[in-house]
């Protein structure tokens, strides 16, 4: 069960990150019914997670024999350690992140303009910088491509989403983190003090009587 101060509703936020990220896992079921985790790039495009590969492989062949997959992407932006907030405990250690996890089902995206599409998608998350020619179905240097890499949409029947930044910390305690964030200065340390900021249930109210 998810504490109810950690639940993320918001689908605009949820969709921002998973835009932000690249990188997530698949979950399929592989032999003897074990479990088999696979790391993918992946992009979010019209409401579905799509990732591409290798026609033949044991994810594709995993796919093939049962749609069902989950998928999941997270992302830790500082570890928070117990002298923070205790000079003595170990107890308060903890770590904020924000994290998504998928259901649905996978199957192959044959459609040559969607393909490009998705890789058109991908190449634009992963480089944005350019660099290369623009992916579509009419460019005969891409045609082949195209035809020969296997483009797999998974379409999401449940998505569950946490984000963790001290909601359930008192005013306080809150703020006393926050400012040692601020000056440990750690990479992502001041991204997450605004992010502590902006979750924090007291500033919600605050900004919600303005």
């Amino acid at each position: 069960m998810r504490r109810k101060e950690f639940a993320v509703q918001e689908q605009e936020e949820v969709e921002q990150f998973l835009q932000e990220t690249s990188y997530g896992y698949l979950a399929t079921t592989g032999e003897e019914g074990w479990p088999h985790l696979t790391p993918i790039n992946f992009v979010y495009l019209n409401g579905h997670i799509y990732f591409h590969g290798s026609r033949k492989g044991s994810k594709m062949t995993e796919i093939a024999a049962s749609k069902k997959v989950s998928f999941a992407v997270s992302k830790e932006y500082a570890i928070i350690p117990s002298y923070f907030t205790d000079p003595r405990q170990a107890c308060p250690a903890t770590s904020y992140f924000k994290s998504v996890h998928i259901r649905g089902e996978a199957e192959p995206a044959d459609d040559l303009v969607e393909k490009a599409e998705v890789l058109a998608a991908l190449m634009s998350k992963l480089q944005p910088e350019g660099g290369y020619a623009p992916i579509t179905p009419d460019d005969p240097t891409y045609r082949a491509e195209l035809k020969g890499v296997s483009v797999v949409r998974l379409s999401i029947q449940e998505l569950t989403a946490k984000f963790k930044f001290g909601q359930n910390l008192k005013e306080e305690r809150r703020e006393s983190i926050i400012q040692d964030l601020s000056e440990r200065g750690l990479p992502d340390d001041l991204e997450t003090a605004e992010l502590m900021r902006k979750y924090c249930p007291f500033h919600q109210e605050s900004f919600k009587g303005d």
